[in-house]
């Protein structure tokens, strides 16, 4: 599930690899923009639904992915994002947030991601959220740097074993 999916591109490159994807997106202008391109392009398994990180359209346990690519700056309440996240993801369900790396006091466009201090506060509220293995990964440098925040809801124990 791709959370802020815009006009759908990870969505449809999620579907063009075998999966099924939703993309959800508070926009009504960017969801007919990705439904007009995912009918054009006939991709069955590329659904756009209305919602935000806070509110997602789906049930509990329902996804095995859930990631948001540029997206994380945009949400009103990241804790109650992380909070639906969790919520929607099935156990043993991944997390990946990612987000282009902004100096402190950028302005416009060059404000559109994260600060290292609000990447430390992500990391924590990620972990609080309740998903495990949490980890960061830093790709790039300078104006292309961006941050990968990684992390998993808990596997019943049987399926850990297993």
């Amino acid at each position: 599930m791709d959370v802020g999916c815009g006009s759908g591109t990870a969505a449809r490159l999620a579907g063009r690899r075998g999966s099924t994807a939703t993309g959800i997106d508070p926009s009504p202008w960017k969801l007919r923009t990705a439904r007009a391109i995912t009918s054009v392009r006939r991709m069955p398994r590329v659904t756009f639904l209305a919602g935000s990180a806070e509110s997602m359209p789906l049930p509990e346990a329902s996804a095995t992915v859930v990631w948001s690519m540029s997206s994380v700056h945009h949400w009103g309440d990241r804790v109650r994002g992380l909070a639906e996240a969790r919520r929607v993801l099935a156990p043993g369900g991944r997390l990946l947030l990612a987000e282009r790396r902004v100096k402190q006091g950028a302005r416009g466009l060059r404000a559109h991601g994260l600060t290292a201090e609000q990447e430390a506060q992500l990391l924590l509220e990620v972990k609080e959220a309740g998903f495990q293995d949490v980890k960061v990964e830093s790709r790039g440098s300078g104006g292309k740097a961006f941050v990968v925040v990684l992390g998993n809801v808990p596997a019943p124990l049987a399926q850990r074993a297993g």
